[in-house]
């Protein structure tokens, strides 16, 4: 018979080695197993792309919806930005086709008595360098240049002593002023009113993006308080 402290001790030397090996697997396994998902994960990461590796697949968004409006000319604010004849116009042979538009809210805006506020770009242009179908009033314009028209100038100081809670963007560039002065209003609190045929790019996929910029793709600020219309559905309600 084997003695019970004898039989003891060699149960002892037989399962230490035995679980000895059972760690020594597990530890590899697991090892191995970890070993394999960063494997996985470094391999999602390089096949996962950026924006220049998926240029060609992008496809453009629905195209957003535009909507008439009827703006109370008593607190809407008409801008009219870097439409001068000789430089950003000129530059973009896109603006010439937003001239005529343009003009139509000019002289609405006029009739039903609105804000009017113009940035000249150049530090010695004069009312009579922007075209002569919407040509600003002394007292009406500002030199400004840069795409956001609030900084360093007298905008939103004219807006509020009007009492001004909209304002539509006209000008050029439909990226520069259109989305930088266009962002700043909503941002401060103004509804903004973009009217996609009074503002004008190099090229449309600048416009495209811009316009996109306000229906859905910017700031939530942004679009809650930008409409995207034409200047053929912009009324101004009688007084």
């Amino acid at each position: 018979m084997r003695n019970a402290g004898i039989e003891k001790d060699f149960d002892g030397m037989i399962s230490a080695p035995v679980n000895a090996r059972f760690g020594t697997r597990t530890w590899l396994r697991n090892a191995v197993l970890a070993a394999a998902v960063l494997v996985l994960a470094m391999t999602a990461s390089a096949m996962a792309g950026d924006i220049i590796d998926d240029w060609a697949t992008v496809k453009a968004p629905p195209v957003p919806e535009l909507k008439a409006v009827t703006l109370d000319p008593s607190t809407t604010a008409l801008l009219i930005l870097d439409m001068d004849k000789m430089g950003s116009c000129a530059g973009r042979p896109r603006c010439g086709d937003t001239i005529p538009n343009v003009t139509r809210l000019y002289n609405a805006a006029r009739a039903a008595g609105a804000m009017l506020w113009y940035s000249l770009p150049g530090k010695d242009a004069t009312p009579a360098d922007v075209y002569a179908g919407f040509q600003p009033r002394e007292g009406e314009y500002e030199h400004k240049a840069g795409p956001n028209k609030f900084l360093d100038s007298n905008l939103d100081e004219k807006l509020k002593a009007h009492g001004i809670k909209t304002v539509i963007v006209c000008g050029t560039s439909f990226q520069g002023v259109g989305i930088g002065t266009g962002t700043e209003a909503a941002q401060r609190g103004y509804k903004v009113i973009i009217p996609v045929d009074c503002l004008s790019s190099e090229d449309p996929y600048m416009e495209q993006y811009s316009a996109w910029h306000f229906a859905k793709g910017g700031p939530g600020v942004d679009t809650r308080n930008s409409t995207l219309t034409r200047s053929t559905m912009v009324k101004f309600a009688a007084k």
